[in-house]
C-alpha cells in the first residue's frame, strides 16, 4: 500500500498546506506529471528541464490563469465524468509515496467510489488536434495514468478530458498492465538515480524545453575560451548536418523554381496528386528605417533594447 507523504486538506476540503508549500514537496520526487517527461514523450518538458526542476536550479512556474482555470474545472470535469458514468468519485487530499521507492509520489486527482481505481481529470484545448483525435489519449497522459496505478496500486484508471476551446468531453479507461508498470518504474527509477541523486545534468534533446533550460542556467556568460576536445565528434556531426541542411535547402529552392517556370503566369496548377498555387499576398509593416529617418523621437520612443544568444560555429584556422 502507499504510504502518505503529507496531507494536504481536511475532511471539509479546507488546505492545510500552502500552494508554494504543495510545490515544495512535489519537488522531493517524481510525480504523476512528470512520468511523460521521465520516458521521453512529453511535447511541453524536457529531462533537462525536469532536472533543473528538482534540483531546485528552476524558479517554480509562475501561477497563470491557464493553471488556475484548469484547476477550478477539475470539479467539473469530475461532476462530468460522474454524469456521463453514474459513478461516484471521492477526493483523497494527500500526497503518496510509493511502498518501495520515496521519491515516486501520487497526487491523485479522485477515486472511484467502490472500485480499486482513481480518476485523472484533464482540462485542455484541441491545438494539437492529432493527440486528441477521435478520443484519443496522448502518451503522456497515459504515463501519468499508469505512474498513479504504480503507486496506489490500483486495478485501473479513469481519465476524464475536457477540451474547452471546442466544448467536447470525453473519458477512457486505462488497465493496469505489469509490463507496462515496470518499464516505467525502472525509467523513474534510472533518471531518479542517474541525474537527481548524484546531480547530473541530463544531455539536452533538441527540444525548445531544453533550448529555454540552458539559456536560463547559463545566462551569465563571461568571456572566456574554454577547451572542448571531448566534443569534437559532436562538433563534426553539427558541421556535417548544416551542410545537408544548406544543400537541402538549395533543392528545395530549385524545385520550387522549377514549378513556379511551370506555371507561367498562372497562379494555380494540379498535378495527379498535388495542388501547386503561386500568387502574391500582401500584408503591412513597419519601415523601421524610414521610420527612424522621418520620425527620429518616435523611434527613439518606441525602441526596445533586446538581446539573444547566437550561436556558430567555423573550423579552426591553424
Amino acid at each position: 500500500m502507499p504510504r502518505i507523504l503529507v496531507k494536504t486538506a481536511d475532511s471539509k476540503g479546507n488546505p492545510l498546506i500552502t500552494h508554494d508549500e504543495w510545490l515544495a514537496y512535489r519537488r522531493t520526487g517524481i510525480g504523476g506529471s512528470d512520468a511523460g517527461t521521465v520516458c521521453g514523450l512529453h511535447p511541453y518538458t524536457s529531462k533537462i528541464e525536469l532536472w533543473a526542476d528538482k534540483t531546485g536550479r528552476l524558479p517554480s512556474k509562475e501561477d497563470n490563469e491557464n493553471m488556475r482555470l484548469g484547476r477550478y474545472l477539475e470539479d467539473y470535469v469530475a461532476m462530468r465524468f460522474c454524469e456521463e458514468t453514474g459513478k461516484k468519485v471521492h477526493r483523497r487530499n494527500m500526497i503518496f509515496q510509493h511502498d518501495e521507492h520515496d521519491f515516486i509520489l501520487a497526487n491523485v486527482d479522485r477515486e472511484v467510489n467502490g472500485e480499486n481505481a482513481g480518476l485523472e481529470c484533464k482540462t485542455t484545448t484541441s491545438f494539437n488536434r492529432s493527440d486528441f483525435a477521435n478520443g484519443e489519449i496522448p502518451l503522456y497522459f497515459h504515463c501519468q495514468c499508469v505512474h498513479y496505478m504504480n503507486v496506489m496500486k490500483y486495478d485501473k484508471m479513469y481519465i476524464a478530458i475536457l477540451l474547452k476551446d471546442i466544448g467536447q468531453f470525453y473519458w477512457r479507461e486505462i488497465f493496469y498492465d505489469k509490463d507496462e508498470s515496470e518499464a516505467l518504474i525502472g525509467l523513474e527509477i534510472d533518471f531518479w538515480n542517474s541525474h537527481i541523486i548524484p546531480d547530473v545534468r541530463p544531455e539536452p534533446d533538441g527540444s525548445e524545453s531544453a533550448k529555454d533550460v540552458l539559456d536560463r542556467l547559463f545566462a551569465e556568460r563571461e568571456a572566456n575560451t574554454v577547451t572542448l576536445f571531448e566534443q569534437e565528434k559532436t562538433a563534426a556531426e553539427l558541421v556535417r548536418v548544416q551542410a545537408e541542411l544548406k544543400a537541402m535547402e538549395s533543392e528545395e529552392k530549385r524545385l520550387k523554381q522549377t514549378l513556379i517556370n511551370a506555371l507561367e503566369n498562372n497562379s494555380r496548377g494540379l498535378t495527379e496528386h498535388y495542388e501547386i498555387a503561386y500568387s502574391a499576398r500582401s500584408s503591412t509593416r513597419v519601415d523601421s528605417k524610414l521610420l527612424r529617418q522621418k520620425y527620429p523621437e518616435i523611434y527613439a520612443a518606441v525602441c526596445r533594447e533586446s538581446s539573444a544568444n547566437y550561436f556558430t560555429i567555423k573550423e579552426r584556422r591553424s
